[in-house]
C-alpha cells in the first residue's frame, strides 16, 4: 500500500485540511494511533505528518505501515494486534487514538469474534495503558452503527439509540463498539482516565485498501478502473458519507477540543445522501454505468441493517469543525486520486 501523498490531489486535500485545523497544541507531543494503516487511521497520520509531533503508528503488518508512510520522519512503527488477549507492549504517549477494528462487511462476517475482541480488548488495553502511563487523553473511534435501527429519516443525535439484534452475529460490530464506549467512560469514572469518543458515519476515500468490501470503497476502486458498478439493492439506505480527510480533521478536533466522556458524530452535513446517489456520483466520475445485481446470501447477511444512519453533526460543529469536501467533491477526488496512483504503479518498472 503506497503512500497516498504521492498523489498530487491527495496531498493538496491534506494541505487544505491541515490549514483549517489548529494543531499547535500538539507541538512536542506524542500520539499513538492503532489501526494506523486503515481508512481513517492513515488519513490521521497523513494530516499529522510534517507537524512537530511524534507519531507511533501501530498495526499488525509493519511492512505495510512502512510502505504506507515512507518518507515521514516523525513516524515510528509499533507491532500491535488489537484482538490479542495479552496486554501489548506499547510506548508511552501523550495521546492515544484507538482505530484498530474490522470494519468492512466481509471481514466482520468472516471473523465476528475477532471483530468484537479488537473493539473491546483493544480499547481495554489502551485505557489501561493510559492509566498506567499518565496519558493526557484517549480517543475511541466508534461508529454510527452504535445507534441501531429506528423509524424515520431524521438524523441521529448523540443521545438517541435504536434496536440492535444481540443474537445476530453481524451485531458483533455495533455491539463491540457500544461496549467499547461504555468501557471508556467507565475507566473515566473509576480511574480518572480522560477519554473522548468519535462516531464516524460512512467514511470513504483513497486511503481505503483495494480489497475493502465496503460499498463506497469497492465502487470507488471499480470506477477508477473503468468498471461498471453493480448495485445489489434498491440503494435507498440513507447514509452520512464523509471524505477520509474531513474525518481525520474531525477526529483531531474531537481529540483537542471535545469534552471528556462525550461522544461526537462525524458527519458532513453536505454529504447525507442515499447509497444510490453515492453510486451515481462515483459512476459519473469514472465514466461508468450503474447496473442492478442480486446479492448472494452471504452478502445479504453482511449488509448494514440500518435504513437510516444519517448523523446530526451540530455538536461537533460547535467545537469549530467544518467539513471541506461535500459528497460531489470528495467522491470525485477519490476516483481521480485512485486513478493517479494506479497510473503511477503501471509506469513503475517490473
Amino acid at each position: 500500500m503506497k503512500n497516498r501523498m504521492e498523489s498530487r490531489l491527495y496531498a493538496e486535500d491534506i494541505a487544505s485540511a491541515r490549514a483549517a485545523v489548529d494543531l499547535s497544541a500538539l507541538k512536542g507531543s506524542s500520539i499513538l494511533i492503532t489501526g494506523a494503516s486503515g481508512l481513517i487511521g492513515s488519513a490521521v497520520v497523513d494530516l499529522l505528518a510534517g507537524t512537530e509531533t511524534t507519531i507511533y503508528a501501530a498495526g499488525r503488518n509493519l511492512e505495510r505501515l512502512q510502505m504506507r508512510f515512507e518518507g515521514y520522519p516523525n513516524v515510528r512503527y509499533v507491532a500491535y494486534d488489537a484482538a490479542a488477549m495479552c496486554e501489548p507492549d506499547l510506548p508511552a504517549a501523550d495521546y492515544l487514538i484507538h482505530g484498530a477494528s474490522n470494519a468492512d462487511p466481509r471481514t466482520i462476517m468472516a471473523h465476528p469474534v475477532n471483530t468484537m475482541l479488537a473493539n473491546i480488548a483493544g480499547i481495554c488495553h489502551l485505557l489501561q495503558h493510559a492509566k498506567n502511563s499518565g496519558a493526557k487523553r484517549v480517543l475511541l473511534i466508534s461508529s454510527s452503527e452504535v445507534y441501531g435501527k429506528k423509524e424515520g429519516a431524521d438524523a441521529f443525535s448523540e443521545n438517541e439509540y435504536g434496536f440492535v439484534d444481540v443474537l445476530d452475529a453481524r451485531s458483533c460490530y455495533p455491539m463491540g463498539k457500544r461496549a467499547a464506549e461504555t468501557l471508556s467512560v467507565s475507566y473515566a469514572a473509576e480511574f480518572g482516565v480522560d477519554c473522548v469518543i468519535a462516531r464516524p458515519g460512512h467514511i470513504y476515500g483513497p486511503t481505503a485498501k483495494a480489497d475493502d468490501s465496503r460499498i463506497s470503497s469497492d465502487f470507488a476502486y471499480r470506477a477508477a478502473r473503468g468498471e461498471a458498478l453493480v448495485l445489489k439493492s434498491a440503494g435507498m439506505q440513507l447514509r452520512s458519507y464523509c471524505y477520509c480527510v474531513d474525518c481525520a480533521s474531525a477526529i483531531l478536533y474531537t481529540l483537542l477540543r471535545g469534552d471528556s466522556g462525550e461522544a461526537y458524530n462525524i458527519s458532513n452535513r453536505d454529504s447525507i445522501i442515499t447509497i444510490r446517489e453515492m453510486a451515481g456520483i462515483l459512476a459519473r466520475a469514472g465514466g461508468v454505468s450503474v447496473v442492478a445485481g442480486e446479492p448472494s446470501a452471504a452478502e445479504k447477511r453482511a449488509f448494514n441493517p440500518m435504513m437510516n444512519s444519517s448523523l446530526n453533526s451540530s455538536k461537533l460543529e460547535a467545537l469549530g469543525w467544518r467539513g471541506l469536501f461535500d459528497a460531489q467533491t470528495g467522491l470525485c477526488h477519490t476516483v481521480e486520486i485512485l486513478r493517479e496512483l494506479m497510473e503511477q504503479e503501471q509506469k513503475q518498472p517490473r
